[in-house]
């Protein structure tokens, strides 16, 4: 008998109607009584009496019943125990961050490995001008990104770092002795270009195309890492909204950030692509949900 008959005759056990057990399994009524005949033949016995107003299990049929059910449920237990271990986070999980924002994922990165020992965590940087290639070419399994993130084929999970933002300036420009600024001066100046490959809707979050007064905003130079920013505002070609964080993290000769008053944090929020969600992944996402966002 394979698993499907043993399936078949275990459920006419129970329900002693071929119509309910054929409901309960989604097939048809002949394909219950085909199976039970065929058991019938093979073992040269009758294991139920069926008459046009009932059905009841034999004494050799009951006897089977007892002595199937137990193995049934033995491989039933098994198969369900191999699912939950399949959905165990194992092996390695990429993460992928602009820079040193991926330290800040220090607690949720923690929090997972203490809870899921079978998986360690993989760091990875991406830079700004390629936000979602890291993804799509399954070079990272996760990242975290500045947020609004609007392409169909990522996913966006929970907001797990928040923070101000800063204008880099040039030592010696006008604005570097300024205690903060408002988001309108960028009207004045000339700021970085991110590149062709970034979606506009996502690098206007960061460096808006106009000011609040509708006021256009000049593009100068194309910085495409980090370091070229820096280089970039430090000989005076150009000034750029940054995130706060810089601050902390990153001094170059010649540099200044100055606190801008006006504008929205900035929310960082885990993101991952849509066809390769794995258990690591949700795992991961959830931890990060259950801790909360955090203030940097």
């Amino acid at each position: 008998m394979d698993l499907r008959d043993i399936e078949i005759f275990l459920t006419l056990a129970d329900e002693l109607h071929f119509g309910r057990t054929a409901e309960r399994l989604h097939v048809s009524p002949a394909r219950v009584s085909q199976a039970i005949s065929r058991q019938e033949r093979r073992m040269g016995t009758t294991l139920f009496e069926r008459t046009s107003r009932r059905v009841e299990l034999t004494p050799v049929g009951a006897r089977l019943r007892d002595d199937l059910r137990q193995g049934y449920e033995l491989i039933q237990s098994g198969i369900a125990a191999a699912s939950r271990t399949g959905e165990r986070p194992v092996g390695v999980l990429r993460v992928a961050a602009m820079g040193i924002v991926g330290h800040e994922l220090g607690p949720v990165v923690d929090e997972f490995t203490a809870r899921h020992p079978g998986c360690s965590v993989e760091r990875r940087e991406f830079h700004f001008s390629d936000p979602f290639g890291s993804l799509r070419e399954g070079v990272a399994d996760l990242q975290v990104t500045w947020s609004p993130v609007r392409e169909p084929d990522v996913v966006v999970g929970p907001r797990v770092l928040t923070e101000g933002r800063v204008l880099a300036v040039a030592a010696g420009h006008p604005l570097a002795g300024e205690d903060g600024v408002s988001v309108e001066v960028l009207g004045d100046h000339t700021v970085l270009d991110l590149g062709a490959g970034v979606p506009s809707y996502w690098e206007e979050a960061m460096v808006p195309r106009r000011t609040p007064a509708g006021r256009p905003v000049l593009r100068g130079p194309v910085a495409r890492t980090f370091h070229e920013v820096l280089t970039a505002v430090a000989s005076g070609e150009a000034v750029t909204p940054l995130n706060a964080h810089v601050r902390r993290y990153y001094t170059h000769p010649g540099v200044v950030y100055v606190p801008i008053v006006d504008v929205p944090d900035t929310e960082w929020v885990l993101v991952w692509s849509r066809d390769r969600e794995t258990a690591e992944v949700r795992a991961f996402a959830e931890i990060a949900r259950e801790l909360g966002s955090r203030a940097i």
